[in-house]
Order: C-alpha cells, then structure tokens, then sequence
C-alpha cells in the first residue's frame, strides 16, 4: 500500500475523534454566540485566512452539499458577485472560537495523565507533528485541487498552542485527499451520486488506488523517516 493510503485512516480517525469530542464545546460556542452552526465550522482554517473563490467552495462542498441559507441568514456570510464567499465580522469571531475548542478539546485528548503519560508521548510530541504537517500544507501548493488550494495556508493565532496548530493544520490536509479523490471519480466518468453508491469491489478498489496515487506527491516532501516519525506519531495520539 501507498504512504498516502496508509496514512489516510491515521489522520481521518485523529481529526474526526477531536471533532466529535469537541460537539458539546463546539455547540455552546455557537449559543454564545447566538447562532447556529455553519460552514465556518468545516472550513474555519481556510475562511479565517482568506476568502474562499467559486471554484474552492464548489470542490469543498461537494459531498456535504452548498446550501448556504442559513450562513447568509445569520449574518455569518457574505457572497459576491463572483461567487467567492467571505466571513462577516460575526462569523470570523465565531469561526476562531470554533478553532479553539477544537485545539483545547485535542490538548485534553492528546494528555493521558498517569500511568499512561510515561509510556505514550502525549503533548511533547505534538509541536514536532504539527511542524511536519505544515511542510506538507506548503508542499501541497504544488499539488493541490481547488479545494485544498482554497483552504491552506491555514490561519493560526499568533498565540496558536501546539494542539490548535495540528488540528488546523490536519483539516487542511484532509483536502488535498479529498481533491484527489474528486479528480479520481470525475476521471473515471461517475458523479458524486455514483460514488455513493458503489459497492466494495474493483472498481471501488480502482478509485482507492487512484486517489492514492494522486495524494502522494504531497508526502514527498518528507524524508522516508520524516514519513515513518508522522505516522508513528499521529498514530500514538488518542
């Protein structure tokens, strides 16, 4: 298997593991905001750093869908005429508190406390991670779809803590797959629709393949024990 492949359910299974564990922060963030949660939520490293163009919102939203009603009802986001979106003054406060309940949500995670602090690497090796992944996010200028291109270089408060920094920084990097998996479908001839509903099989196997051979030129910017110190290290994260 690829490095892209081996790789993928390591960083899917971190980032979404905050994600759930942060809900309940995440959500009294939005009631403090009086508001009801958005697209800033998914894409806040992108949107605080940039407007995102027609053509990055259109790949970024293709399997979670671009009704955006609610945002523009809220007062959480504004479109112009070429279709590039841009936070308000209202979402941008939300979309930082947003980033960091998932940064604090992954310090408390990623600390396991006694016993265990003396056998799994915990914080300490967090800055060394979240500075991998961010070559990786400067690499993938190169390689990257509109989506990617849309969402990284990420924004990070100049006081980021080292677990704001990976998390930010490992939501972008989920998009440089996730264009690559849309180049591998539109590729093959199928639709969004199609994709869903294929079933295991060859021709899943052959898309898996494909995506894979599509996102790896982004981890050559490592070295191969750059490679093996990132996968070891998300992997011992909880």
């Amino acid at each position: 298997m690829s490095y892209a492949g081996s790789i993928r359910p390591v960083v899917d299974r971190l980032y979404i593991g905050v994600r759930a564990s942060a809900r309940e922060r995440v959500l009294a963030v939005y009631a403090a905001h009086g508001l009801r949660p958005g697209f800033e939520s998914s894409f806040y490293f992108g949107l605080l750093a940039r407007p995102m163009p027609a053509d990055g919102f259109a790949a970024a939203t293709t399997y979670g869908g671009a009704d955006m009603t609610g945002e523009l009802e809220q007062g959480i986001a504004e479109v112009d005429a070429d279709g590039t979106w841009r936070l308000t003054d209202r979402g941008r406060a939300a979309a930082l508190a947003v980033q960091q309940a998932l940064g604090d949500t992954a310090a408390e995670r990623w600390s396991p406390g006694p016993p265990f602090d003396t056998v799994l690497p915990g914080p300490a090796s967090v800055p060394r991670l979240a500075d991998l992944v961010g070559r990786l996010l400067a690499a993938g200028q190169a390689t990257g779809g509109p989506a990617f291109r849309a969402l990284a270089p990420v924004h990070e408060p100049p006081d980021a803590s080292p677990a704001v920094r990976l998390t930010t920084r490992l939501g972008a990097l989920r998009h440089h797959r996730a264009d690559a998996h849309r180049a591998a479908w539109q590729a093959a001839g199928l639709t969004v629709d199609q994709v869903r509903a294929l079933p295991a099989g060859p021709e899943r196997q052959a898309l898996e393949d494909e995506t894979n051979r599509r996102d790896e030129p982004i981890y050559q910017a490592l070295d191969q024990h750059e490679r093996l110190e990132l996968l070891a290290g998300l992997g011992a994260l909880p």
